[in-house]
């Protein structure tokens, strides 16, 4: 015991640094006792589910099952341990968070480790050791059923606020598990569709936020994606898990499949994959189960590269605390707090984006607002029960038409309407789950826009005019509709046919608009939506699925409790086909899906080719005014820091979002006009000035050399842009990058 104390007590004299080189030192020698301990039987158990979100444990060594949870928008209700039933008990109702794209939205990196902070506290408390989450893929095409789960079209931006979220959730001694790694951008074949992709776009588009999580968010683990890439599936992948993953970024941390995203045995076992899940019950067959056990003793896989396997799944049980007597450190969770509905709702409040206010109908005015009519199913929807495994058992969820009336306090009078016929589905139904079939017709489809039933159409003509008469007789001070989508086409399995609005939403619109064009319309959706009818609304809001406080942030959005600051993590283009995935690209392709686009992916296509969108990247209003100066870049390369001054102008205090924009016009490569390298979000009172300091990474500046095979940073002149948006700039400035001949090659 002395000499343990003295080891202690001489730990906490060193740096930081040499601390943490014990810890890891004492990590390894302890996996190598309970590895040289383990039977080959113990440590197949390890490698796959014998369960459906659970690997084995080994009781007699004190390693327990890893215990697994979807997922991004809160923890999953409990089901049987195999099969696809709810247990249905009162024990696991949950906060239900806001949207991966509602949190990019806020452009706000300490809403982003609060909502991991939310997220890791409630899966400690509901006892799992891992969320599955968060998902990181690039936006590719806006008719990707899952991108309501992902951030962006911008791997920057994506990073920034995935890293954040990471520590956040690892700060409660869970496991955060980044997904789907990779190129995984469609739900159309996901299990067996081949990516062809440039290696300069992989590097450049689809990989930098991955690399990002793993070099400075140090997560955990990692989940393998669904479909193939340079010929192998994601998660048995050579390239991707060995090659890149493990070799060049160093990672040590966990890699678990998607569930049924193994195919064979010998494959995974010599990927850089550690633990195999699936959908089905027969846990034993799993490829990494009985049949790799047996290619072990036949001799056909080495006992070793199991060994690795295992010693990357005690690694990331040591990290938590899993591990002998440092279980009695690991933090208790926590779950329903009044703290987590109180972070949910600051990041709901920040995700809102006011997209047009041309008439300053906005901020309602509460005390003269008497009578409020509320148009539209999606105001009195409840979301957390939908979109595949990002459903969520809620504790509660303020619909927007809730949220309104609440906030009103009964001074006023609100009618409600559901103007349109949506689709609906029994949340109660306990005794079946989509997810049991979900490895059939090759994981996903895109959605049919085949004709309306007769019944249904009738009950859409009714709803509408039903609408329409009501709005144009009530004498309302204002009418609210609530519309866009729901999770019956932002769901995960399903991809769009195209951007247009479900349940003949559009006309609904048009008629309303004639008799009542001030209404103050309000889109609730995961991904952008056409808007035939856009010059007719004056007032614009777009509402993510925005987690158990949303109808509150919207409400107080409404009547100005909070000056909206959310800003578009996306392009939202006019339509579907402008968008550079379908017209230089293909989407969804067939066997393969081929990215000819490129780089040229969201804004990068829009903005380098002058295409006209419907509102650009970065685009937000407020309810001030806000005006930039005084650019300024200072130092040389490698280390350019960035500072511009904000004012705001108006009469209300607000928020602005700096976005710093870097491009090279003359470059010898073919390259974009300007990429997002750099951001910062100011709180401002009225009439006050703060600035805007952002250092640019030496990242800012280079490309992947495809023939190099790596990446390079070119001499000669940057230009570098402040704006509101990637279309709005207010300010330019030059810099000069000299790059000296041991700084040519740079790795991220």
């Amino acid at each position: 015991m002395k000499q343990r104390n003295d080891i202690m007590w001489t730990a906490l004299k060193m740096s930081e640094n040499a601390r943490v080189n014990i810890m890891d030192n004492k990590c390894e020698m302890v996996i190598e006792v309970l590895v040289s301990k383990l039977t080959l039987d113990e440590k197949i158990s390890m490698l796959h589910g014998t369960g459906l979100f659970h690997n084995g444990g080994v009781e007699r060594l004190g390693i327990p099952e890893l215990v697994m949870s979807d997922g991004p928008m809160g923890v999953r209700n409990d089901f049987e341990d195999a099969h696809w039933m709810v247990i249905g008990n009162s024990d696991d109702y949950v906060s239900y968070l806001p949207s991966n794209s509602a949190l990019a939205s806020t452009w706000n990196r300490k809403l982003a480790y609060e909502t991991g902070t939310v997220l890791g506290e409630e899966a400690r408390g509901r006892g799992k050791d891992v969320i599955l989450a968060p998902g990181i893929n690039i936006k590719r095409s806006p008719l990707c059923g899952r991108n309501f789960e992902y951030m962006s079209e911008d791997p920057y931006l994506t990073g920034e606020m995935a890293v954040p979220l990471v520590k956040g959730v690892q700060n409660a001694d869970t496991a955060a598990c980044v997904k789907h790694f990779a190129l995984n951008n469609q739900e159309t074949e996901r299990l067996w569709v081949e990516v062809k992709v440039s290696e300069r776009a992989l590097r450049e588009i689809y990989l930098p936020a991955f690399e990002k999580v793993v070099k400075e968010g140090q997560v955990y683990s990692l989940m393998g994606a669904y479909n193939r890439y340079n010929g192998e599936h994601c998660c048995e992948s050579k390239t991707l898990l060995n090659h890149i993953l493990r070799e060049e970024w160093k990672f040590d941390g966990m890699v678990v499949s998607d569930w049924g995203g193994v195919h064979l045995t010998r494959e995974a076992a010599t990927s850089g994959l550690d633990l195999e899940m699936s959908v089905t019950d027969n846990f034993d067959e799993y490829c990494m189960a009985q049949p790799l056990k047996k290619a072990v003793e036949d001799g056909e896989i080495q006992e070793a590269l199991i060994d690795e396997k295992v010693k990357n799944i005690l690694r990331l049980m040591y990290r938590l605390h899993m591990l002998g007597e440092d279980v009695a450190i690991r933090k208790p969770g926590s779950y329903n707090t009044p703290e987590h509905r109180q972070k949910t709702l600051d990041v709901a409040r920040e995700s809102i984006v006011l997209l047009k206010n041309d008439k300053n109908q906005l901020p309602l005015c509460q005390g003269k607002t008497r009578k409020v009519l509320v148009v539209g199913d999606n105001a009195n929807r409840i979301q957390s029960y939908g979109g595949g495994s990002a459903e969520i058992k809620a504790l509660y969820e303020i619909t927007p038409l809730l949220g309104i009336k609440m906030l009103l306090g009964g001074n006023a009078k609100v009618d409600y309407v559901p103007g349109y016929y949506a689709d609906n589905f029994d949340h109660m139904n306990t005794e079946t789950n989509w997810q049991a079939d979900s490895l059939e017709n090759g994981g996903g489809s895109m959605g049919e826009n085949g004709g309306v039933a007769p019944e249904i159409l009738e009950k859409q003509n009714v709803y509408r005019e039903a609408a329409v008469k009501k709005a144009a007789e009530g004498g309302y001070d204002t009418v609210i509709f609530v519309g866009g989508q729901n999770h019956f086409q932002d769901l995960e399995g399903h991809d769009r046919q195209d951007m247009k609005l479900p349940y003949a939403q559009d006309k609904l619109l048009e008629e309303l608009l004639d008799v009542a064009p001030d209404a103050i319309v309000v889109m609730f959706s995961g991904s952008p939506v056409e808007m035939p009818w856009i010059k007719r609304v004056h007032t614009l809001i777009w509402n993510w699925f925005n987690g158990m406080e949303g109808g509150t942030a919207l409400a107080e959005i409404l009547f100005g409790k909070v000056n909206p600051s959310g800003r578009l993590p996306e392009t939202f283009p006019i339509t579907y086909t402008d968008c550079s995935a379908h017209c230089i690209g293909e989407f969804p392709g067939g066997e393969t899906v081929n990215y000819k686009e490129g780089i040229f992916v969201g804004y990068r296509y829009y903005d380098s080719r002058q295409i006209p969108v419907l509102f650009p990247f970065g685009y937000g209003l407020s309810y001030t005014e806000f005006v930039y100066s005084n650019l300024r870049v200072k130092g040389n390369y490698p280390d350019f820091k960035v500072s511009v001054d904000v004012t705001n102008v108006g009469s209300v205090a607000g928020k602005e979002i700096v976005q710093i924009y870097v491009g090279k016009p003359d470059s010898s490569v073919e390259r974009v006009v300007k990429e997002l390298r750099g951001f910062a979000k100011l709180d401002l009172q009225p009439g006050e000035t703060k600035t805007a300091e952002i250092s640019l990474d030496p990242a800012a500046f280079t490309y992947f050399d495809e023939q190099l095979r790596h990446f390079v940073t070119e001499s000669g002149e940057y230009k570098i842009f402040a704006g509101k948006s990637v279309e709005e700039i207010c300010l330019a400035e030059s810099c000069e990058v000299e790059v000296g001949s041991e700084q040519l090659r740079y790795f991220l």
